[in-house]
């Protein structure tokens, strides 16, 4: 068993069928707001605020992607214990999924990705790209997430809608939390390890999302054996929260046919 998941803030309503939902490198347990709108009366919904995010503790040192995984078992186990849960993991938290799915699928009863990649350090030039971001972060973070959270809603986007996203991660990220997850990054490539999950999963990604793309989605879809690929018209890289009804409505839809799998 994995040590307690001490220093978290961990939101935990709804009754039903348990999903740890993880948030992407700009979000916290508020990233999934639209969620608890829709399915708290049907599903058990957990989020953390990740290590250095929202109102959980900084970590004492970085964190490797490996101790992100084993966190998350632990806040498994802890509340929900052997029988696990499924996992829902958006972006950077796709990443963190996909290696609990690796370290500890006896706690997963169906995986979830959402707008996710590999890792950055899938190349030279995204692992680069990425630890860049960290260093404007820490020099003006105010500029930063105003930058972020333009792409973060996509073109046409209103001003209010920008600066609501750009305000909504300044009060997520801290530059020790933002820091150790974008070092977690750069140093992740799963492209070789895809094969070797075998869960029943299910894969989405926005047509507009300007931040991954929806290749990148695909390359996940098309590793890990049996993945059934969805692409979400009209959402941006915040898939949950631009098209929430078609989101959960797959979301749900998966949930169900998993635990129908896992009960015959």
């Amino acid at each position: 068993m994995n040590a307690p998941a001490t220093g978290l803030k961990v939101r935990d309503e709804g009754t039903g069928p348990a999903l740890v939902m993880l948030h992407g490198i700009g979000g916290s347990s508020a990233t999934f707001d639209p969620q608890y709108d829709e399915l708290g009366d049907r599903l058990r919904l957990i989020a953390w605020d990740a290590p250095g995010y929202g109102e959980s503790e900084d970590p004492a040192a970085p964190l490797s992607m490996d101790d992100y995984a084993d966190r998350v078992a632990a806040l498994i186990e802890e509340r929900c214990g052997a029988g696990g849960a499924h996992v829902l993991g958006m972006s950077w938290g796709g990443v963190i999924a996909t290696r609990l799915a690796l370290r500890r699928p006896d706690l997963i009863r169906g995986l979830v990705l959402g707008s996710s990649t590999v890792g950055s350090g899938a190349t030279e030039a995204g692992a680069a790209a990425i630890r860049e971001r960290a260093a404007e972060m820490a020099a003006d973070p105010k500029k930063f997430a105003a930058a972020r959270a333009a792409r973060l809603v996509g073109e046409g986007a209103s001003k209010k809608d920008v600066d609501a996203a750009a305000a909504a991660m300044l009060a997520a990220i801290r530059p020790a939390g933002y820091a150790s997850a974008v070092e977690s990054m750069a140093a992740t490539d799963h492209t070789g390890d895809l094969s070797n999950i075998d869960l029943i999963t299910l894969v989405m990604a926005g047509d507009r999302d300007e931040i991954t793309g929806h290749e990148p989605a695909q390359v996940l879809a098309g590793g890990i054996p049996g993945a059934v690929y969805v692409m979400l018209r009209g959402a941006g890289h915040l898939a949950n929260r631009d098209t929430p009804e078609t989101f959960n409505a797959w979301l749900e839809s998966f949930i169900q046919i998993a635990e129908r799998l896992r009960n015959h």
